[in-house]
């Protein structure tokens, strides 16, 4: 699944609907932290996309099936930059910066790869069954408190 997006941040709304409607399908609820992770990652990458290249850009989710605990969900957003993302280190006033350092804390595993005149990002969460208060998952303790989630000591809520 993929969709097309245009270098206006506008686009990143759009791109979480179209990630939210693609939930469902895959037997992924709403409410189920990955969904909420996975949201969160959608807005960071194509935030990124839109932001820093100017450039139209495509998002790419694969999903697993209905009964697939266990399964990997892949998220990728390709653009036509050939700049390599650099993660910053924003002092504690900046309002921006730390997109890849929530990705970096919140995905299983991320990176990116030349893909022909540009790069692609990517980054993969593990799914596991929703514990009722904590859980470990590929290494990373998951602490949810009223359908928010802290990952190793960062909170968020995805909105």
């Amino acid at each position: 699944m993929q969709l097309e997006i245009r270098p206006d941040p506008a686009e990143v709304a759009r791109a979480r609907k179209w990630a939210r409607s693609r939930l469902a399908g895959s037997g992924i609820q709403a409410d189920e932290p990955i969904a909420e992770t996975l949201i969160l990652l959608v807005s960071e990458l194509v935030t990124n996309a839109v932001v820093h290249t100017g450039c139209p850009a495509v998002l790419r989710l694969s999903l697993p099936g209905a009964a697939a605990d266990g399964a990997t969900v892949r998220l990728e957003v390709a653009d036509r930059s050939d700049r390599a993302p650099v993660p910053r280190c924003p002092d504690s006033g900046a309002t921006g910066g730390r997109g890849l350092a929530l990705v970096d804390g919140l995905a299983d595993r991320w990176g990116w790869n030349a893909e022909g005149a540009g790069k692609s990002i990517w980054c993969e969460l593990d799914r596991c069954e929703r514990p009722p208060t904590a859980a470990t998952c590929s290494g990373t303790v998951v602490t949810y408190v009223g359908g928010a989630a802290a990952y190793e000591g960062l909170a968020y809520e995805a909105v």
